[in-house]
């Protein structure tokens, strides 16, 4: 079992920067990728960005990439999400989420396991 808390969330205006965080623990060892996933009321959870354990191969959104960066510490089993130049359509829950596989990253059914989710909210 791997067990991952978030933090870093927040309340900010729109084009501020947060910085997200990512715990793993547990059976760490397994893992092939890690990713964040968001989601807003009344809409479906989505991807954001992903990278891959080894290799660092990464993924992101359309709506994300070139303002959100993904990054990993390999020896602190932690993920982080910067996100600069925030939108108010960036406001949702945000979930880190890792799974044993390293293919299809971007879907939510290439992870086994998700965090409680940390909210960001963008006001305009």
């Amino acid at each position: 079992q791997v067990h991952l808390v978030e933090s870093g969330g927040g309340l900010v205006q729109a084009g501020a920067s947060l910085r997200l965080s990512c715990a793993a623990s547990g059976r760490t060892f397994s893992l092939r990728a890690m990713g964040w996933f968001r989601q807003a009321p009344g809409k479906e959870r989505e991807s954001v960005s992903s990278i891959t354990w080894t290799g660092g191969l990464t993924y992101y959104a359309d709506s994300v990439r070139g303002r959100f960066t993904i990054s990993k510490d390999n020896s602190k089993n932690m993920i982080y999400l910067q996100m600069n130049t925030l939108k108010p359509e960036d406001t949702a829950v945000y979930y880190c989420a890792a799974g044993n596989s390293p293919v299809g990253i971007a879907s939510k059914s290439a992870y086994d396991y998700w965090g409680q989710g940390t909210q960001v909210t963008v006001s305009s």
